[in-house]
């Protein structure tokens, strides 16, 4: 990937970002802190400062992605907006299942995704114009037919994917280039990284997304922030 190609790529952002900057205020970035996430970090905080970001702390979460959140605030001095799980809901799925009863059933991960990831996300959106995800068609077979934009009638407001035709040859190249902070977890070959009892290593020839929900016999590794209300329990 030479660097001419990942300028042309970097353009093409800064047009979106700038477009949705200033139609559809307010706007927000849901970071997740991936790779792909790191690429939307370093142009927004750079460039797009009325761009606000959040992220979902789920109380699960690996060290190095905390490590990583520190990084962030040092290097570019900005603050992200972080929402918790509701305490109660939490508190009751522990004393009624176990602090990892997750891996009992698909039913209970879901629920607990519910909780910690899908009603947070609802209220950090909530009142908003636009959101913007680091997602791309490459990450999953559930999301080969993303899109750039999209109108989210869940939440009721338009959904952004501005990498979504990007490569993971791409990212990197941008990462590298710009000299980007990145979960370090990613050069122990978590491609994909989400709560630390839910994520794993993958090994060559793995599907990227094998390292989610390992356990699970499914061909869906999502965990229902980008995906409609009738498939989550409540």
């Amino acid at each position: 990937m030479g660097q001419s190609e990942v300028a042309q790529k970097v353009e093409q952002l800064h047009v979106l970002l700038a477009k949705i900057q200033r139609e559809y205020a307010p706007a927000v970035f849901a970071n997740s802190f991936g790779a792909e996430d790191m690429v939307l970090t370093d142009l927004i905080t750079r460039y797009y400062s009325h761009i606000a970001m959040f992220t979902l702390d789920t109380g699960r979460l690996p060290q190095e992605t905390y490590n990583l959140m520190q990084q962030i605030k040092d290097r570019y001095g900005v603050s992200l907006q972080i929402y918790f799980p509701e305490a109660a809901a939490m508190e009751s799925y522990i004393v009624q299942n176990g602090p990892n009863g997750f891996y009992q059933s698909v039913e209970l991960r879901k629920r607990c995704c519910y909780i910690r990831k899908v009603e947070p996300l609802r209220r950090a959106l909530a009142g908003k114009g636009a959101w913007i995800t680091g997602m791309r068609r490459e990450q999953a077979v559930t999301r080969d037919g993303l899109s750039i934009s999209t109108f989210d009638a869940e939440n009721n407001l338009q959904k952004f994917n501005p990498l979504c035709e990007w490569s993971n040859t791409e990212v990197w190249a941008y990462l590298k280039q710009y000299n980007v902070p990145y979960n370090k977890l990613h050069d122990r070959f978590y491609p994909s990284i989400g709560c630390a009892p839910c994520t794993r290593a993958i090994t060559p020839g793995e599907d990227i997304r094998s390292g989610r929900w390992w356990w699970e016999n499914s061909g869906s590794k999502e965990c229902g922030l980008h995906v409609g209300k009738a498939a989550w329990i409540k």
